[in-house]
């Protein structure tokens, strides 16, 4: 077997390691993974009745490393080795051009990617129906499948608006669940105070979709007043900012109990069918359109106005990208200086990204307080911003494609974890698989950072074209080719 090969610098030649020195490695990693992970695996040390108890796990903690240096002899043998280096190796320039190859598959299949997800999406309810009342072949996957597809909805619809500022504008944004929380408390505070003190308690069945355009506008002017201190910032400065604007509105939802009845949260009232409740009265929903009572039908109502409210997130983008202010944030997205130098002002640029993006938030925090029936400061964490971050990323910046599959793995990785009840029987007590979710999503980023830097779809449209549309290289633009 050739022996692998590792660069030893940026520019000079590939050193080959004989099979002594990769063992020598893989001691060293095993001892240093080891350590590393004495102190957070191997060491647990919970509250027993008051007094922290020492429970030890370096059983779990050799397994680990043993994983470990598992994956890095993988590497040696199929990524570092030299048969696997020439096969990736570009060819060589002054070889003869091949012809050119046909569309791919890929791009035959591309335009009909959309109105397949469009056509399953509105599908997808009625299919978690008949299969929940299929001679109790899956029982209650009814409730609970329309439920998942409404969690992944919801998470779509935030990936295309955060998609907005990071994917089209290439601004790095740590702190979008500000704006989710925005949209969500103004929802509950107006269906709980405002409206019923204004116009009287009766129209509080309406108090959502009075709300909703409201949500949006108020989102928006936060995503303004954030984007003026960051006008100057970029890379990891306008991170840290956005990341601590996203913080202190957390901290304020906590500590201005007057206001956002803090910690204690806010119970908001249910949806209605513009103004016709999904209950057994004789003016509900049954009654009313003559129907047999159901509960699920709410939960199908819930997923369509969420389906809806993602189509309008996604066409409107969509055609925002085709206009000069779309083509403006791509231009900031690839080079600022040259943005600016071609006469673009870049800061009413970075504001409508930014407001656009919020307000999108907005309205799905609007929708998430309504579902939910209960909001709280703890539903709006930084971990919230960062799973968002993740679907964008993993999808594939500036793609809305992307955003979708990569909202199913990620919402769909969730709920596999809490269905493996099996695992408990392995993990060390007290353990819940769905805990590891988290671990599977930074996983999944660092394989597709190291594999497919650009996300599940790579290929971008070309917003503006001479005559005909042709390929650009991923090397010569930030995000994706096309």
């Amino acid at each position: 077997m050739s022996a692998p090969v590792k660069a030893s610098s940026a520019g000079g030649e590939a050193k080959v390691l004989s099979p002594a020195e990769i063992a020598k490695d893989l001691v060293i990693t095993a001892i240093i993974t080891f350590f590393i992970l004495v102190p957070i695996v191997a060491i647990r040390t919970p509250l027993d009745q008051g007094t922290l108890t020492w429970h030890p796990r370096f059983g779990l903690a050799a397994a680990l490393c043993g994983l470990v240096v598992v994956g890095r002899l993988a590497l040696y043998l199929f990524v570092w080795n030299p048969k696997a280096k020439a096969a990736l190796a570009p060819a060589d320039a002054s070889a003869p051009l091949k012809a050119v190859k046909g569309p791919s598959l890929g791009d035959r299949l591309g335009p009909k990617v959309a109105p397949t997800l469009l056509i399953l999406a509105i599908a997808l309810p009625f299919f978690f129906i008949i299969i929940g009342n299929a001679d109790g072949m899956f029982p209650g996957w009814d409730r609970r499948g329309i439920d998942f597809a409404i969690t992944v909805m919801l998470y779509v619809m935030l990936g295309w608006g955060l998609n907005v500022v990071v994917g089209l504008a290439g601004l790095l944004d740590l702190g979008y669940v500000a704006f989710y929380a925005v949209g969500a408390y103004t929802y509950a505070l107006m269906a709980t105070k405002y409206l019923p003190a204004w116009f009287g308690p009766e129209i509080k069945p309406y108090a959502f979709f009075i709300s909703l355009p409201i949500a949006a506008i108020l989102a928006s002017l936060w995503g303004m007043i954030l984007g003026f201190p960051v006008l100057r910032l970029k890379g990891d400065y306008l991170a840290i900012v956005t990341l601590a604007f996203g913080e202190i509105i957390y901290q304020v939802l906590q500590n201005w109990s007057v206001f956002t009845e803090g910690p204690r949260g806010i119970s908001v009232p249910k949806l209605t069918f513009f103004g016709i409740p999904f209950d057994k009265s004789d003016g509900g929903f049954a009654a009313t359109f003559h129907v047999g009572y159901n509960r699920i039908v709410y939960f199908a109502f819930l997923y369509f106005v969420i389906l809806a409210l993602a189509l309008l997130t996604y066409f409107v983008t969509k055609k925002l990208r085709r206009l000069p202010i779309g083509r403006a944030w791509e231009a900031l997205r690839e080079d600022e200086i040259a943005c600016r130098s071609l006469g673009i002002n870049t800061t009413s640029t970075k504001l409508t990204a930014f407001a656009i993006g919020a307000a999108f938030g907005g309205m799905a925090g609007a929708f998430f307080a309504v579902r939910q029936e209960f909001i709280s400061p703890e539903s709006f964490k930084y971990i919230e911003s960062a799973f968002i971050l993740a679907i964008v990323v993993l999808g594939g910046l500036g793609s809305q494609i992307g955003i979708v599959f990569s909202a199913i793995a990620i919402i769909g990785a969730t709920e596999a974890f809490r269905e493996m009840e099996f695992l408990k029987y392995v993990l060390p007590e007290g353990t819940e698989p769905v805990q590891f979710r988290m671990l599977a999503v930074g996983v999944a980023l660092v394989l597709m950072m190291r594999f497919r830097p650009r996300g599940f779809v790579t290929k971008r449209e070309p917003t503006v074209y001479l005559k005909e549309k042709k390929a650009v290289s991923g090397d010569l633009v930030a995000e994706g080719h096309g």
